[in-house]
């Protein structure tokens, strides 16, 4: 089931992640037509040109990036949350969920059904519904994709530099495409804290921050700076955005990682 809900949603991202490719090198205007245009890129690019309009200066639209990305991260932020629920849960069940893989080792059909069926009765018991940690990934995506088109498309950013670079070229001396790989290790190593191990998780931790450095390196530095902005914030909320059901589920989760320990030694 969850297998077929990720299917879902990488097709879902791979569609909305086309529907804008096309366009990608055309300019966003209040004269671009479209739904993808209309509703998620023109909107973000007019808020940042407002917002760097009211800095002025040459930092004002690299400004305008920063705070552009501080507001979409907050207004999902309810969603990580949820997000992050829905994690800690199935942090909660893994002991149980390996007991019930060695009770059902067999891989024949009615083994595997009745493997299913249990599985599903060991999530409603601890309430876990597998779309309610995908659907805020779902929701999300499309709004962080049309900012990066509407950074991609912003004519307003050429000639305007932030710090040491020009946010229509590359970083010149390859500092932001470092810094966007290292913060996005530091981001899910922290977001991947306390899981049990993961082959692929694993794999994931270290081929995604080589996959944005190679990418940093070859967009213009307003895209790997909108990357480090929207990782620090990642970071800072892993760290210090708890709600009393997170840290109590954490604690469980701890205090029955050590008794499942304990029986194994």
């Amino acid at each position: 089931m969850k297998k077929k809900v990720l299917l879902l949603i990488s097709l879902l991202l791979i569609v909305t992640f086309l529907a804008g490719c096309s366009e990608i090198n055309q300019p966003v205007t209040s004269e671009s037509e479209g739904i993808w245009n209309e509703i998620f890129v023109y909107p973000l690019s007019w808020l940042i040109i407002k917002i760097a309009n009211i800095f002025h200066g040459n930092w004002g639209y690299g400004l305008a990036i920063i705070i552009v990305t501080i507001l979409i991260r907050t207004a999902i932020l309810p969603l990580m949350v949820k997000q992050l629920k829905s994690s800690k849960r199935m942090q909660l069940i893994q002991p149980e969920l390996q007991k019930l893989k060695q009770k059902y080792a067999s891989k024949d059909a009615v083994t595997q059904q009745k493997f299913q069926q249990e599985q599903i009765a060991l999530m409603q018991k601890y309430d876990i519904n597998p779309l309610t940690g995908c659907l805020p990934i779902l929701i999300q995506m499309p709004i962080l994709l049309g900012f990066y088109h509407a950074i991609m498309r912003t004519e307003e950013l050429k000639g305007n530099s932030f710090l040491w670079f020009e946010l229509a070229d590359k970083d010149p001396y390859f500092i932001l495409p470092i810094i966007a790989g290292i913060t996005t290790f530091l981001q899910q190593k922290f977001m991947t804290k306390g899981q049990p191990a993961n082959p692929q998780l694993a794999i994931m931790l270290w081929v995604m921050p080589v996959m944005i450095v190679f990418v940093a390196s070859m967009t213009p530095a307003a895209l790997p700076l909108y990357w480090i902005v929207g990782n620090i914030y990642s970071i800072v909320q892993t760290f210090f955005i708890k709600t009393p059901e997170i840290a109590e589920l954490e604690q469980t989760s701890t205090a029955t990682s050590k008794r499942s320990g304990g029986k194994k030694k």
